[in-house]
């Protein structure tokens, strides 16, 4: 057996000939229950989850267009965040497939994402002043104050006065 084949079958993915893509494997539920807990064997569980899930997602991602390297990134900031807020614990048989859920979830983390990276192209957050604005507010401090501009003539016809002594 080739040894892609081999990593394939331990983490439990086949490759798809036809495109390269992974497929995904068929839900192990009891692995889905186990780990929704907080003990040893719950963590036992979500690593062999993520280990099953990571290459059908990293596939799913590259398949939208993004570089291997941040097809990766995103790939493991997804299932951070899927831990993080313990996801899977919402996760039930009679809802549906598990591989749905993920992609479902998936996508709407690719969303927020494009999102988040075009929001920082707009200025990050910080709020943005209109073109307009800038310009009146530009013209009223090029514009002549009249209180100062007789003491600007005053004190000109003094100084030129006191040159012409």
């Amino acid at each position: 057996m080739p040894a892609g084949n081999r990593v394939s079958s331990l983490i439990g993915v086949s490759a798809s000939a036809h495109n390269g893509a992974v497929a995904f494997t068929t839900t192990q539920w009891s692995v889905v229950l186990d780990a929704q807990g907080e003990s040893p064997s719950a963590q036992e569980a979500l690593e062999k989850l993520c280990r099953t899930y990571w290459w059908p997602l990293y596939g799913f991602v590259r398949r939208q267009g993004y570089s291997p390297e941040e097809a990766q990134d995103l790939t493991q900031s997804f299932f951070a965040q899927l831990l993080e807020r313990r996801d899977l614990d919402v996760v039930r048989r009679e809802k549906g497939r598990l591989r749905s859920y993920l992609l479902v979830s998936l996508k709407h983390f690719l969303a927020n994402e494009r999102h988040r990276a075009m929001a920082i192209n707009r200025g990050g957050g910080y709020a943005l002043i209109p073109l307009e604005e800038l310009k009146s507010a530009e013209r009223a401090t090029l514009e002549p104050d009249k209180e100062n501009a007789v003491f600007v003539d005053g004190l000109q016809d003094d100084v030129l006065t006191k040159l012409r002594v």
